[in-house]
């Protein structure tokens, strides 16, 4: 849980700069690669990653852009990265305007109340889960996978 504002910010900062790196190493022809047929691919983490970010942030209480669950995916990679670094660039700042007090504040979760500072840690851990099954997606599908929190295997 964030008991400080800024610890949220740098870590989202950090957190949202290696999604970006992800993204970017999506590219148009494998956006429909997944683990096999029926899974989630590249195109829909991408996506979901987008839309899940704002509904975090909505139920902390940030005013984000957001998309609904019915918004087609898109069709290139490129309008996935700018739409993630909009609602990523959003939440940084929206959540600079909140005071070390409001992240204990309770808020309405996925199951109940919870402080708006606990919800930002799953925001933070839902993404990095996402971009973990991400990074298995790029190498299953030949594409580079970006060095987010060291090095990989192919930058040895």
């Amino acid at each position: 849980m964030y008991r400080q504002v800024d610890d949220f910010i740098n870590e989202w900062s950090a957190a949202a700069q290696g999604t970006i790196q992800v993204l970017k190493a999506v590219t148009d022809d494998k956006l429909e690669q997944s683990i096999v047929e029926g899974h989630s691919t590249l195109g829909w983490l991408g996506w979901h990653l987008v839309g899940a970010a704002g509904y975090f942030s909505y139920l902390a209480g940030l005013q984000v852009p957001m998309t609904r669950q019915e918004d087609p995916i898109p069709s290139t990679a490129a309008e996935i990265v700018a739409a993630y670094e909009k609602v990523a660039n959003s939440v940084k700042e929206e959540a600079a305007k909140f005071s070390n007090e409001d992240l204990v504040e309770e808020v309405k979760g996925f199951t109940g109340p919870i402080a708006r500072g606990a919800l930002l840690r799953v925001l933070v851990d839902h993404q990095t889960h996402h971009r973990g099954q991400m990074t298995v997606l790029l190498r299953q599908a030949g594409l580079p996978v970006p060095g987010v929190l060291g090095p990989t295997k192919e930058m040895q």
